[in-house]
């Protein structure tokens, strides 16, 4: 049985798609672009777009009862690899023991111009 997750606090999904599912003790948060869900506006600059990014897994994390200790894998996309190093500065703040698998891939584009996306797979 699958349960969808939606927290009033990260932004709304912009596609046919829901925010995360949750099925069998793991949930599967989907791609976070980096939008104030409060505000809708996009902040400038990587660090500013992966803090929200991550932060806006945090709000499904709560709203599902899972914290980032319980994420095993993610998956971050950038629109340049020359902002690698200023993400995993950012991301290294979320993340600070037992660390969940990544993938990082630089991409030709993504939604709405941003710099970063980033999913999350949590398991309890």
């Amino acid at each position: 049985m699958k349960k969808i997750i939606a927290s009033p606090l990260a932004p709304k999904a912009v596609g046919p798609y829901s925010q995360a599912v949750e099925t069998g003790g793991t949930l599967y948060v989907s791609g976070q672009l980096p939008i104030d869900g409060a505000t809708g506006k996009m902040p400038e600059g990587v660090e500013a777009q992966t803090r929200q990014s991550l932060t806006n897994i945090g709000h499904i994390l709560r709203e599902a009862g899972y914290d980032f200790s319980d994420v095993v894998k993610t998956t971050v996309l950038l629109q340049s690899m020359g902002d690698f190093a200023a993400m995993n500065a950012v991301y290294a703040e979320f993340f600070t023991a037992e660390m969940p698998a990544r993938v990082c891939y630089q991409v030709a584009a993504l939604p709405m111009g941003a710099l970063v996306e980033i999913d999350a797979v949590g398991v309890k």
